[in-house]
């Protein structure tokens, strides 16, 4: 599968855990249990 950049734009688990809802860069939405190859940042703003 290829590389694919997202927003969080909910967490639906637990204390901040998956799954999160992303909406990806072309307007897709969907839950995604991030893999163990996936990167999860945080926002600057919200440090």
């Amino acid at each position: 599968m290829a590389d694919r950049t997202g927003e969080i734009t909910e967490v639906h688990g637990a204390n901040g855990e998956p799954p999160y809802l992303v909406r990806f860069e072309d307007g897709h939405e969907g839950l995604v249990y991030p893999g163990p190859d996936s990167i999860v940042e945080h926002s600057k703003k919200n440090s």
